[in-house]
């Protein structure tokens, strides 16, 4: 069957304005990103100190951390299976139904989560019920972005199309705030010492979870699908489309190359430096969560200028920009906050100085909403996305275990500065191997081909 392009007039508005359905399609993504983004520091934070909840008592040290971190991993280890399901259903049968169906199985998880009784009642039982609701939300997790994101892009226009991306990805940073102000509250009214937290307090931050992603449900009821390519019955799934060979191939590797390195870089200079902050350099807690929390508001208006810095320069030499800086401005800032670091003292510069990592490191992710969309044609395009952007996170959620085994050749607090090289340098190497896509026809099909630059 023929394909029935979108009508730039329709799907993006004027230049100067955007219309509804570009509006509600980019409002959509946003909740998808902070409800991905709240739930996944839901462990990290709301459920760390509740974990002993699950566990027998005496439990020794290294059993209780190793199933803290399963927790932590096997939910992104479920997001590059839900990317690869959800995608394939948006390309096949349109991107909201296949957001719909990922966000009601995720609310539906998530309340299931917040009933768990502990081991007291259910015993072993309780932790390998937590590890498999957190695996299969994780399954639908993959699913939100990776559909509701190519709809907003879709309808953006393209002249606005990163500064779009960049609003789309505030849901990230704010999720952040919310859980951690979240958090640090539930602890003061419902302190573990007297185990209100650990009996009903760490269920607070998942019950608005499950509120917001009802809100998010009612309100993505009202957000238009745009016009579908028409996919004849003979005609390979998207997925199998997807990594067939030929130019959807070598797009999906040149996004995996990038995002392996965004990836890497992020889960080692920013992820885990609140905890590097307070378990390493022994800063108080509450004073790395004030920072941490002012790290995430002022990363918010970085993404904002880098959108507007993308939408004029290209998406190109602004990802190369960012690599270079990752693999070497903030590998040395890493060592001076180290190096000069005094438990005690200069904890204002010390938290300048990881303030400047984490929002160096992190500004770049702000445009990729709008990259990695571009990069693939109409039929494929979700698939592409959610693979490329979810897959590459496999190898790097594994980073605590490389800096273990690194921390033999180095002291163990110098070990993350190789990694957060490593990761701006393929960074660098995935945003050379592909055309700048700024200007990207985005209704143009595999046989039309997309139009950007293959310079």
């Amino acid at each position: 069957m023929t394909n029935q392009p979108t009508d730039p007039k329709q799907s993006t508005g004027t230049k100067d304005n955007l219309s509804p359905q570009a509006r509600g399609g980019i409002r959509g993504a946003f909740y998808g990103y902070f409800v991905d983004f709240y739930d996944i520091y839901l462990p990290t934070m709301a459920l760390a100190p509740a974990m002993v909840y699950f566990e027998p008592e005496h439990l020794d040290t290294v059993t209780s951390s190793t199933i803290y971190y399963i927790t932590l991993a096997i939910t992104l280890l479920g997001r590059p299976l839900g990317a690869s399901i959800f995608g394939n259903m948006a390309d096949s049968i349109g991107r909201k139904p296949a957001t719909m169906v990922a966000v009601g199985g995720s609310t539906v998880i998530t309340f299931l989560m917040m009933l768990m009784p502990g081991y007291a009642l259910l015993g072993w039982f309780a932790i390998i019920g937590l590890i498999l609701l957190r695996f299969v939300n994780g399954i639908f997790l993959g699913g939100i972005y990776t559909a509701a994101v190519p709809l907003a892009m879709e309808y953006a226009p393209p002249e606005k199309r990163a500064r779009v991306s960049t609003r789309i990805m505030l849901g990230y940073p704010l999720a952040f705030i919310v859980v951690s102000l979240l958090t640090t509250l539930m602890l003061r009214v419902t302190p573990v010492e007297d185990g209100s937290y650990l009996e009903w307090g760490w269920r607070a931050p998942f019950v608005l979870s499950v509120i917001f992603q009802v809100a998010f449900l009612l309100y993505y009821r009202r957000v238009e699908e745009p016009p579908m390519v028409k996919r004849s019955k003979d005609r390979p799934s998207p997925l199998k489309e997807l990594v067939a060979r030929g130019p959807n191939r070598r797009g999906l590797l040149q996004v995996f190359m990038l995002m392996s390195g965004m990836w890497l870089s992020l889960q080692t200079a920013v992820s885990m430096m609140p905890g590097f902050l307070s378990g390493v350099l022994e800063i108080p807690d509450m004073s790395v969560t004030v920072a941490t929390v002012v790290f995430f508001t002022v990363l918010m208006g970085t993404y904002l200028g880098v959108g507007r810095l993308t939408d004029a320069w290209g998406r190109r030499p602004v990802l190369v920009l960012f690599g270079v800086l990752t693999a070497t401005v903030v590998p040395v800032l890493y060592w001076l906050l180290i190096a000069t670091a005094d438990p005690g003292e200069g904890v204002i510069a010390t938290l300048v100085l990881a303030g400047i990592v984490v929002v160096v490191a992190n500004t770049p992710w702000g445009i990729l909403s709008a990259y990695i969309p571009e990069r693939f044609p109409v039929e494929v395009r979700a698939s592409g996305f959610g693979v490329g952007y979810t897959f590459a996170v496999i190898i790097p959620s594994l980073y605590s275990f490389v800096l273990v085994w690194m921390s033999h050749l180095m002291p163990y607090e110098y070990t993350q500065i190789p990694l957060v090289v490593l990761g701006g340098v393929l960074a660098v190497v995935g945003a050379l191997m592909g055309p700048e896509t700024k200007g990207a026809d985005l209704a143009a099909t595999r046989t039309q081909g997309a139009n950007i630059d293959q310079r």
